[in-house]
């Protein structure tokens, strides 16, 4: 069964920082609340972005 609630619910506000970061380093403009109008292009490329860095930190983490 999915679920939508954070296991961890003070982490939100860190993720929605993270993704306003991705997205401007893609060149991607997210307003805060709704971005139900972006293209799947361009959610794909905030996706991305956000997992290259995920693995990029855990990489530096463990040298």
């Amino acid at each position: 069964m999915a679920s939508n609630k954070s296991m961890v619910p003070e982490a939100r506000e860190g993720l929605n920082r993270f993704k306003m970061e991705a997205a401007n380093e893609v060149g991607v403009t997210l307003k805060q609340g709704y971005n139900g109008d972006l293209t799947s292009k361009q959610a794909g490329s905030i996706g991305g972005q956000m997992v290259k860095k995920m693995i990029q930190q855990y990489e530096n983490g463990l040298k």
